[in-house]
């Protein structure tokens, strides 16, 4: 539609829908381009055709209007957040009914975080095809260790939560603590040769690395292919406890334990005193009731013993005794005298005892013994 001044002498005087028409217009013949900005501000309603938000420029905060169609924006499946670093393909646009100027989108990619996420993807298998992360590689952690070793920043917060949630759950637990970037493009080599000092340092049995919470761009030397495969190597089990809950990096999946924060990593590397001292009460209780048992059962051993003992040498003199009366009595029941007892007598002639009335002749003189003594006879 072609614009047209008003006259007023030799004035041309534009409306100001004559203004906005002719910049619109003007705006609209120009091409395409890529704008680079964070995403914020960013609108969206289901009744509304339309998706708004603002482009920022985070070197000086400059910011640009942005606007596409709903079903468009829907379709690239981005789930776009405030924050988010963006490029977008669109035209300059004027809103004649306000003067509003904004881009008219397009397309929009995610700029940054999806070639990290494209690299970290790629990383993570290959890692994972080399077993690094596999669960049978995951070693268990130490009951008591003599001594913890910390690689962490000088972040007092990640130390602090660390260090302070260990000492309350055990007092007397030695910690080594290595402080290191954690943060930027020195932190993975720093942290990979906190991690080696550590592991070679006298009695420390497990390790904790951690760091607090910060953006994806802060946290990936966690995904370094350095530091993953010194955590995987170490000769002592690791615990990772980097950023928060839904914070995932790669070394998080190559360490022995992954703790969801540093306050819960201090409680996994050492064992509850409280527990300890009611384990040990009921141990020691235990072992008394199982001497106490023993010297019982030792002591009534021992009393039995010491009564039979006592009993033997009289059963032994009685069984004799008895044997002794039973021989005596086998020998009265064979002797002659039991005969004699009875009323017998023994006759003798010449110290020759007389068996038969044959052996005896007339005058002959004979000794007759019986029960009581002896007396002398002569044979008729």
């Amino acid at each position: 539609m072609k614009v047209e001044a008003l006259q007023y002498g030799d004035r041309k005087v534009y409306s100001v829908t004559a203004f906005n028409r002719g910049v619109a217009d003007w705006l609209s013949r120009l091409p395409s381009v890529w704008v680079e900005g964070e995403v914020t501000e960013l609108r969206r309603h289901a009744r509304w055709q339309s998706v708004f938000f603002t482009l920022k420029d985070p070197s000086d905060g400059a910011c640009l209007g942005v606007t596409m169609l709903r079903s468009r924006f829907d379709a690239l499946r981005l789930d776009l957040a405030d924050g988010d670093r963006v490029h977008v393909l669109g035209r300059p646009d004027l809103y004649e009914a306000r003067g509003d100027f904004r881009l008219r989108a397009l397309s929009v990619e995610r700029w940054g975080l999806g070639d990290h996420l494209a690299a970290l993807e790629r990383l993570k298998r290959k890692l994972a095809d080399e077993g690094l992360f596999a669960a049978e590689r995951k070693r268990p952690l130490p009951r008591l260790p003599r001594r913890v070793g910390l690689v962490t920043g000088n972040d007092a917060a990640a130390k602090r939560d660390v260090l302070t949630s260990m000492t309350a759950r055990f007092p007397p637990a030695r910690v080594l603590v290595a402080e290191t970037y954690v943060q930027g493009p020195l932190a993975a080599q720093a942290m990979v040769d906190a991690l080696r000092e550590l592991c070679a340092a006298e009695g420390v049995d497990v390790i904790v690395l951690t760091r607090g919470g910060g953006s994806f761009e802060d946290l990936l030397p966690f995904s370094d292919e350095r530091l993953v495969r010194a955590v995987a190597s170490c000769s002592v089990p690791v615990v990772s406890a980097v950023g928060h809950e839904q914070d995932t990096p790669l070394c998080d999946l190559a360490a022995d334990v992954r703790a969801s924060t540093p306050t819960a990593a201090g409680r996994l590397v050492v064992p509850d005193a409280a527990e300890l001292r009611e384990r040990l009460d009921r141990a020691r209780g235990g072992l008394e009731r199982g001497v106490r048992r023993s010297v019982d059962l030792t002591r009534q051993r021992l009393e039995r013993t010491h009564e039979r003992l006592r009993r033997s040498p009289a059963l032994t003199v009685e069984r004799k005794r008895a044997r002794l009366e039973l021989a005596a009595g086998r020998l009265r029941a064979l002797s002659p005298r039991s005969t004699l007892d009875r009323g017998y007598a023994i006759v003798r002639r010449d110290d020759a005892i007389v068996r038969a009335a044959a052996a005896v002749t007339p005058s002959d003189r004979l000794e007759i013994e019986v029960a009581d003594g002896r007396f002398g006879a002569r044979a008729e």
